[in-house]
């Protein structure tokens, strides 16, 4: 039951946007609007809040570092592979390989099978770096040869989420994060943040389903991709058995590794890479790739339960 929680909400807004798209409920304009209001508004709080909230322990910097590494790596190994995955994606299919949807799917369904606070976060804080400051660099990289040196550094640094990213870790490390969750306004600021944040993941998984739209003419190349993907974590999970076996022998800490690298791409992606795009086939093709890899999921969660419920 816990898992129907969390998943039929995800299909709901995947269906709904899929529907809008169809029934012509929403222009493509429109769509695109939202799109702004997300990446541009929204997502920056997101990340504030995050990154100001995140418990940064010593015995987890080890693990921090690991999985921004892989996640770093995992990109490398798309474009290495980008003649094998597909060459007419090879300049985004890449960022398909990294991160991964922590907030939306590994960690309701990881609590519904261990009921209690999360091992996930950990890997979460990883994928904020590479998500929020390294791929938005990558990204307005791309376009160097039009701009000058200090132009792009001017734009990289002043991108609201490396703002977001600065701010959130002085607010941590200063204490003022702290402070404020104590003090007597601390039902206005977590109000503020709900409010901003709230309807991020819907709205995401709107455009997500907007978008989505199976074409088998580029459906080779995305199974490619999935295998690649389900293959490269499956030698991530062994790294952590390797690396870290005192915290892989704790039973909770196990289920979170095998549940959270199994589960799709990041749901923000799409709007991570958009500049990245040629056309509109490009988007289509994010959105409906990190869709099926949900199946993925669905299946070694399944697994999960029967082993260890």
């Amino acid at each position: 039951m816990a898992a129907l929680q969390t998943l039929v909400p995800v299909f709901f807004m995947l269906g709904l946007g899929y529907l809008s798209r169809v029934k012509k409920w929403i222009s493509p304009e429109q769509k695109a609007g939202a799109n702004t209001i997300v990446f541009t508004v929204l997502f920056p709080i997101m990340i504030f809040s995050l990154l100001g909230s995140a418990q940064l322990r010593l015995e987890t910097a080890g693990i921090i570092v690991y999985v921004t590494v892989a996640f770093f790596l995992a990109m490398i190994l798309g474009k290495i592979l980008g003649t094998f995955t597909g060459i007419k994606q090879a300049h985004f299919s890449p960022y398909l390989l990294t991160t991964v949807e922590g907030g939306a799917v590994a960690l309701p369904l990881y609590l519904s099978i261990v009921g209690q606070s999360s091992n996930t976060v950990i890997f979460d804080l990883a994928g904020s770096i590479i998500a929020f400051l390294v791929i938005p660099i990558m990204i307005a990289k791309t376009s160097e040869g039009q701009k000058s040196r200090s132009q792009l550094a001017k734009e990289v640094f002043f991108h609201p989420f490396v703002i977001a990213i600065l701010l959130g870790l002085f607010f941590n490390l200063t204490g003022l994060q702290s402070w404020i969750l104590q003090s007597s306004f601390a039902s206005l600021y977590t109000g503020i943040i709900d409010k901003a944040t709230g309807p991020i993941l819907g709205m995401i998984l709107f455009v997500l389903g907007y978008d989505f739209h199976l074409d088998f003419h580029t459906l080779k190349s995305m199974l490619r991709l999935m295998m690649v993907r389900l293959v490269y974590y499956i030698f991530v999970i062994a790294g952590f058995f390797l690396l870290f076996p005192s915290f892989m022998a704790d039973k909770f800490f196990l289920i979170a590794v095998l549940l959270y690298f199994m589960c799709p791409t990041g749901f923000a992606m799409p709007l991570l890479i958009q500049d990245s795009f040629k056309d509109e086939g490009d988007r289509t093709y994010v959105a409906t790739f990190i869709s099926l890899y949900m199946a993925i999921t669905i299946l070694v969660y399944t697994v999960l339960v029967v082993i260890f419920v």
